[in-house]
């Protein structure tokens, strides 16, 4: 039998100067009983011309050029918000390096504060009031070596803390709006904003304490030295790192965890909570919470540190005793041992320096912060 049918083979012929395609028919038989093929018949023959096809698109360049075509590609790192770790990564980036500016800013407005409040929370038979601990401690010891006292570990505290604070919460903003089902950071309620904060706080806790512990130390070496009857010595924060670190190992520098974070996350509960609250109050309307300046900035920052201290004094009270104390006991026996041998008001002294403080601090702190914030992202984007 002659076959009757044929089939035709398409090859993509490329014309290299002149850049035109153009067909070239061959005829190929696709009888399944045909006798004449020159190919064997049936599927060896359907599969031979195939392969034969890729061969000449092998040769002739075909398949180098269809895989150099970049295709886009699908982002599998998005996250539902359509948002990519890239951007993530950049976020935290930014917010870690505006916490730390913002932390340095704090840190050199309410320092002299701070080292009142300590002292006294610590020692509060030695003084009258905060105007009487201010000027003994001014006339004694001078700005850098009394108000200023433990400003170095002071800085690497807050600098630690605040750095991962704003980072982590940041990072817990996104992760309770995927929660919640918003569309973006900026749909959060005030309450998931509080809830972030609070989360946030556990991490910066971990690498507040040991700093911390440090800070009161210097702060209340004199009044530690006058109760125990001795002159007081001159040590900087190295060496009593060292020393702690001889004595007692690292478990020495965590004295007062627990309090930490008794301390730490109700507390940035209500920071949270209370400036996102009242930036939502001040913002004018037909503007976001970005907009609302310099000046209302300050002021939300200000109102949510006093917010802070007030709601947490209590255990900030205990965690500086037990640190200033090298204190083992557990948080709960050192506050009913306060309670049950001062009062309930002891567990308030040192309030008035903290709420001063705390206003001009977290003013600066928020505002230096928004401003690192602002600034990075118009930079980076």
């Amino acid at each position: 039998r002659t076959c009757q049918w044929s089939c035709y083979k398409t090859f993509l012929l490329e014309d290299t100067e002149l850049r035109k395609k153009e067909r070239k028919k061959t005829p190929l038989c696709v009888n399944i009983s045909c006798k004449r093929c020159p190919r064997t018949a049936g599927v060896q023959h359907s599969l031979r011309s195939g392969v034969g096809t890729l061969r000449h698109a092998v040769r002739s360049g075909v398949l180098d050029r269809v895989a150099a075509v970049r295709l886009p590609a699908r982002n599998m790192t998005s996250d539902t918000n359509g948002m990519s770790s890239k951007q993530h990564y950049k976020d935290a980036v930014i917010d870690f390096t505006g916490g730390s500016m913002g932390a340095i800013a704090s840190v050199y407005t309410g320092q002299p504060l701070d080292t009142i409040k300590v002292k006294m929370q610590a020692f509060p038979d030695q003084y009258r009031n905060m105007f009487d601990c201010f000027s003994k401690t001014l006339n004694r010891d001078g700005v850098l070596r009394g108000l200023y006292a433990g400003t170095a570990p002071a800085l690497a505290a807050n600098i630690a803390e605040n750095s991962v604070l704003f980072a982590a919460y940041g990072v817990c903003q996104k992760a309770v709006a995927l929660a919640v089902g918003a569309k973006s950071v900026q749909d959060l309620s005030v309450l998931s904003n509080a809830t972030a904060g609070f989360f946030a706080a556990f991490f910066s806790s971990l690498t507040l304490c040991p700093t911390e512990l440090i800070k009161c130390q210097l702060q209340a070496m004199r009044e530690v030295a006058i109760s125990q009857n001795r002159e007081p010595e001159r040590i900087g924060p190295w060496k009593l790192t060292r020393r702690i670190l001889a004595t007692d190992g690292l478990p020495g520098l965590f004295r007062g965890l627990t309090a930490t974070f008794a301390r730490e996350m109700p507390g940035y509960f209500f920071f949270f909570g209370g400036y996102e609250a009242s930036r939502s109050l001040l913002t004018p309307p037909g503007k976001s919470k970005d907009d609302i300046g310099p000046m209302r900035t300050m002021l939300c920052g200000g109102i949510a540190g006093v917010i802070l201290w007030v709601a947490i004094f209590p255990t900030d009270v205990v965690k500086s005793r037990i640190q200033i104390a090298g204190s083992t006991e557990p948080f709960i026996a050192v506050l009913k041992n306060i309670y049950r041998n001062e009062g309930i008001l002891a567990l308030y002294n040192g309030l008035s320096p903290t709420v001063v403080r705390s206003f001009p601090a977290t003013a600066a702190l928020f505002l230096t912060y928004e401003s690192t914030k602002s600034l990075l992202h118009n930079a980076m984007d």
